[in-house]
């Protein structure tokens, strides 16, 4: 039994404020709750999807995933156990601030909460209405969307998403950041999405190297991209990547990691097989 999708990511950030104006002026999610320290924020009919904290770190904090039942809840914790990993049984307080029906949580090799659970709140009573008019983002059985980590020990890092979690390597892109380095990222999969975690291990940077949204449709990408460009808030360019075809763009976030912004990514159909490429976007993504 493994984990079925992605369902939230939570961040710790120095600017709430600034965080509740991005995320409704330029990503177009719909507030849902707010405090002197946090926030969150809806783009579905899920009570939220991404969750900011008020701290230091300015980075990554946790992410959710998400299984069917109870009985998935704890076969997934099981074969984590048996992979060695610590497993907590998150209680009450915790489980109702999430929102869901129960909790576990552990932490990948790099330190990485890892949250995982069963029985989230949905909200179609309230339907979902963006602050921007954003036509909606690809979700339902996808999940939210995927994220990037920067973890010292990538062979660590996958042994524990693989074999604890039960995720599948998409592909692998050798990616030449300049003449003299090149980092490797590996794409890994949980369900059609083409890739719900990519991990690398950089010389330099914050753990959450971006996390992505899709759009439904392209013109929402396109608005954004204008915004983002008045503010002088991009960091790549309009393109598209080689392994999952998307069309996007990366924007600069308050706290400063990246928010990939994007449209049409195709997916992991039966008999998928493992590739690498030598470039990470067809066109574009060109740095600013």
């Amino acid at each position: 039994m493994s984990i079925q999708r992605l369902s939230y990511l939570g961040f710790e950030v120095s600017d709430v404020a600034a965080w509740r104006a991005f995320a409704g002026a330029r990503l177009g999610v719909m507030e849902t709750s707010v405090g002197e320290d946090g926030a969150r924020f809806r783009i579905d009919s899920r009570a939220w999807r991404l969750d900011v904290r008020k701290g230091t770190a300015d980075d990554f904090s946790f992410a959710g995933y998400e299984v069917d039942s109870e009985d998935a809840l704890v076969a997934v914790r099981k074969r984590l156990e048996a992979h060695d990993v610590a497993v907590t049984v998150e209680g009450p307080d915790l489980v109702a601030d999430r929102g869901v029906l129960g909790l576990v949580s552990c932490r990948d090799p790099a330190g990485n909460r890892v949250e995982i659970f069963y029985g989230a709140t949905e909200m179609f009573e309230v339907p979902f209405v963006s602050p921007i008019g954003v036509s909606g983002f690809l979700t339902g059985d996808q999940g939210l969307g995927h994220y990037v980590l920067n973890v010292p020990d990538t062979a660590a890092a996958l042994d524990f998403y693989i074999k604890g979690l039960g995720f599948h390597l998409s592909d692998v892109i050798d990616w030449k950041l300049n003449n003299e380095l090149t980092v490797r990222l590996y794409f890994l999969h949980c369900n059609g999405r083409h890739h719900t975690l990519a991990l690398l291990s950089a010389p330099a940077g914050k753990t959450l190297h971006h996390f992505m949204l899709e759009l439904n449709q392209l013109d929402d990408v396109g608005l954004a991209l204008d915004k983002f460009e008045a503010d002088r808030a991009i960091v790549a360019t309009l393109g598209r990547h080689t392994n999952d075809h998307m069309i996007s763009f990366y924007g600069a976030t308050p706290s400063g990691f990246a928010v990939e912004y994007g449209w049409g990514a195709r997916g992991v159909p039966p008999g998928w097989s493992v590739v690498r490429y030598d470039r990470i976007s067809i066109w574009g993504h060109r740095f600013v």
